[in-house]
């Protein structure tokens, strides 16, 4: 089944763009043309995929006679293929122990498998943090003033556009964005650092959530509900930014993003019950919470920043439901990994991955991280065979689109985390 095409699928981007698999003979060197200019500006639209051309299915067809296991399936039956698992030279990198010790500020944590991508375009990450912070500080008033140094910090426009390297424009990449923003609003304010607590967070949680799923009520009681919306920064930040997402997306892609919310605060709220009864998980456990708890809804809507849709059939695979899963998953431990120096330094017991092993498995602290890094490897792996599977299995173009915006999302989450010197620290544990 494996070809260099296939491996190189979910490499995302090169440091040239995300490179895409082509069923079609690549040309000769001496024919490659010269770079294309940029992608002009676009006002915000989502186009639906267009049907294979001839030309493609012709190739992909072609691509079936020659690769051995691979079939063209049929409109209702599409196998999921048990895909080889590849192994860390296949792809990407996974940096060695570094000789002197704690690695440095930005270097990537030794030994996580990961893929490097160039830097994002500088003139599109000023152009889009400038347009998100008109929108958090004076639009919606979500932060006060003192809050804009670590607003500045977290660096979403860096991140938007590392991880979403095929958005059309600026007001694509804005839609992710503001979703971020107002998924961090709610995490800050309700969970974490910023006045959040476990008690009555199922509350909090729940009428949050009406802003991005409405209330459908009476005449008599629908203006209180409404009123609620603009009651507290998170909620008018999700309000906010569901709006600008409904007009753009598609019903089919607002309605997955509102299950995937639903997910993160089942997550949030089984986080908030262990820390009420002083609680350790299992280590299944915690990972069970964590892929609820995780960064599923960013990657689950790269179609839309991308301005096309990947069709709901095809979403609900249950082969593209273990993709996305997994590559929720494998971003969320990394948060564990470079967080960790951040969430040691907070009151009580923070629970990541590291930590619960350690406690559960009755290891060093060092053990415990180590472990983890392990951990996310191989769901790493697991994430790129089953994908690379899943594009060989349904070759449909907007499939596999699809499939290289969730391995982009993925890259350009680590590169993040990497890089955010502002907010993550590496342990001295190497």
């Amino acid at each position: 089944m494996s070809s260099p095409a296939i491996e190189r699928i979910l490499r995302g981007p090169s440091g040239l763009g995300t490179s895409g698999l082509q069923f079609r003979p690549q040309a000769p060197a001496d024919e490659v043309s010269a770079p294309q200019a940029p992608t002009p500006e676009v006002p915000v639209e989502v186009v639906p995929a267009p049907e294979a051309t001839a030309t493609e299915a012709t190739t992909v067809s072609e691509t079936a006679a020659a690769t051995p296991g691979f079939r063209v399936p049929s409109a209702h039956v599409l196998p999921v293929p048990t895909a080889a698992t590849p192994t860390p030279a296949a792809a990407g990198s996974a940096a060695g122990a570094p000789s002197g010790g704690k690695p440095r500020s930005g270097d990537p944590i030794p030994g996580l498998y990961h893929h490097p991508i160039a830097e994002p375009d500088p003139v599109r990450v000023e152009a889009l943090s400038a347009k998100l912070k008109a929108w958090a500080m004076e639009e919606i008033e979500l932060y006060p003033p003192e809050w804009e140094k670590d607003f500045n910090g977290f660096s979403t426009g860096r991140y938007m556009v590392a991880c979403h390297p095929d958005a059309p424009s600026v007001d694509h990449l804005m839609l992710a964005a503001r979703l971020m923003v107002a998924e961090n609003a709610v995490d800050d304010c309700y969970c974490e650092d910023l006045g959040g607590s476990p008690i009555g967070l199922g509350s909090r949680l729940l009428l949050a959530h009406t802003a991005l799923d409405p209330l459908h009520t009476t005449t008599e009681y629908h203006p209180g509900w409404e009123a609620s919306l603009s009651s507290d920064a998170p909620r008018r930040a999700y309000h906010s930014a569901m709006e600008y997402f409904t007009r753009a997306a598609t019903p089919s892609q607002s309605d997955r993003f509102r299950h995937d919310m639903a997910r993160l605060h089942l997550g949030y709220l089984a986080e908030a019950s262990w820390d009420q009864a002083d609680h350790v998980p299992e280590v299944w456990e915690y990972l069970a919470m964590r892929q609820f708890n995780n960064f599923r809804p960013c990657p689950t809507i790269t179609d839309t920043v991308g301005g096309y849709e990947l069709p709901a059939e095809l979403h609900a695979l249950p082969a593209m439901q273990r993709v996305i899963a997994l590559a929720g998953n494998a971003t969320t431990i990394v948060n564990d990994l470079y967080s960790y120096m951040k969430e040691l330094a907070s009151p009580g017991l923070h629970l990541n991955l590291p930590v619960v092993i350690s406690e559960r498995e009755g290891v060093s602290r060092k053990e415990g991280y180590l472990k983890a890094v392990e951990v996310h490897n191989e769901l790493m792996l697991a994430f790129e065979a089953e994908a690379a599977a899943l594009a060989v299995s349904c070759p449909v173009p907007t499939l596999v689109r699809f499939l290289r915006g969730v391995s982009a999302w993925v890259d350009g989450n680590h590169y993040w985390h990497q890089t955010n010197t502002y907010r993550y620290t590496l342990p001295d544990f190497w």
